[in-house]
């Protein structure tokens, strides 16, 4: 099959999230992504779910697809000429070691440069390749908290709460990918490769929205807000017969038919609700509870297929397993099946990009720990088992 990125050879030194997720895209789009794990494994080889029979993480195996896995222990000289001898026609090096390890390990993008100039090195990290804590290890939790989001998300009465999925890890990862993308187009007009520098902390930093003028321009400090928008309203979720459905209402023209739809054309003539700014300021509490109530009347497929006859933007709150079986998830492809050398068949998270040409896919399922050394290193078994007894593969 035809993809966009086929023909460009990775090398991948990453673990845990934003790295992988990284490499996973370009993976998924046709990139040779050669990942270099250290002897035991990378962290996420550890983390839940594990599979009951083999002890496989299926952590690992939905973020390492279509990659090719090795070993080495990159504090042996032996296993640095290695590596070094792969990323000599490489076109790609990703990292998210912590700010300054690659460099004790003779790995950094100098280093690299030296051996291939045209090298796109990549690297993605808790705190950034400079700053006064570059040093420092991150996850993301502390990169949420550190970032100002954290303190932003729950509600007033309740202390500070996390996203529920690792935004950080992700967005650092597809930002990373961006710029990867943007270095390779400028080495074809320059014939220059560089270093991408991206920051889990930057990253959420620069999701805050409209909190940042919030505070420039005003002097305002935003504070937890629950599901309620700064900027729209209504924008909120509300409960129903059987769940929950999210609401957005963000222009005029939206009100009114929200408005009507619920049969409360009263409120268009109320001044307290006549603009957006006008309906954000009194929204709490009469507002919100004339919504919820008439919502509470209602399913959640109910709201859902009036507001979308009406063209209100409305969406039920789904767990995860009406998620994976909505209709719509199916008919994007965003659960796609996956046959594991050990933990068999598994279903993971399809390619978000849809590419009319040359569009990405899941052929491959992650590597074994080590899977790949012989072919890769261009290696006997025999010389593979004499490397790892001597402590470098």
């Amino acid at each position: 099959m035809n993809k966009p990125l086929s023909g460009l050879k990775v090398v991948d030194l990453t673990s845990a999230l934003n790295g992988p997720f990284s490499t996973m895209i370009l993976a998924d789009y046709g990139a040779e992504v050669t990942k270099i794990e250290p002897i035991g494994g990378e962290q996420c080889r550890s983390w839940g779910p594990l599979d009951p029979n083999s002890g496989e993480s299926g952590f690992f195996a939905q973020i390492n697809r279509n990659k090719k896995g090795t070993t080495l222990n990159l504090k042996s000289d032996k296993a640095l000429q290695m590596f070094y001898k792969l990323v000599k026609d490489a076109d790609i090096v990703v990292e998210n070691y912590k700010g300054g390890v690659t460099k004790k390990l003779k790995i950094d993008y100098e280093t690299v440069r030296e051996i291939n100039p045209r090298i796109i090195y990549a690297s993605s990290s808790g705190f950034g390749q400079y700053g006064p804590i570059t040093y420092r290890p991150c996850y993301d939790a502390v990169a949420q908290a550190m970032g100002g989001m954290l303190n932003m998300t729950g509600y007033p009465e309740m202390n500070p709460v996390k996203a529920g999925t690792s935004v950080a890890d992700h967005v650092a990862g597809i930002y990373l990918t961006v710029g990867i993308l943007m270095a390779l187009y400028n080495r074809e007009k320059t014939g220059e490769g560089q270093h991408v520098d991206v920051s889990m902390v930057d990253t959420i930093f620069s999701l805050l929205e409209n909190t940042i003028p919030y505070y420039t321009m005003a002097g305002i400090i935003p504070e937890r807000i629950g599901n309620i928008d700064s900027s729209i309203a209504p924008f909120d979720v509300y409960p129903c017969k059987d769940g929950f459905v999210a609401l957005g209402v963000g222009n005029d023209r939206l009100w009114e038919k929200f408005c009507r739809v619920m049969s409360h054309e009263e409120l268009l003539e109320d001044p307290r609700y006549k603009t957006n700014v006008s309906r954000q300021d009194n929204y709490l509490p009469e507002l919100k509870e004339v919504i919820g109530n008439w919502c509470k009347q209602y399913t959640k497929a109910e709201i859902e297929d009036i507001m979308d006859k009406a063209g209100v933007p409305c969406g039920p709150v789904l767990n995860i397993k009406e998620a994976i079986e909505h209709p719509h998830i199916k008919a994007r492809e965003m659960v796609v099946n996956c046959k594991h050398p050990t933990i068999g068949d598994i279903q993971i998270q399809g390619c978000v990009i849809k590419m009319s040409e040359t569009p990405g896919s899941v052929e491959e399922p992650a590597p074994l720990l080590g899977q790949h050394n012989c072919e890769v290193f261009g290696l006997t078994e025999a010389e593979v088992e004499k490397l790892r007894a001597e402590g470098i593969m």
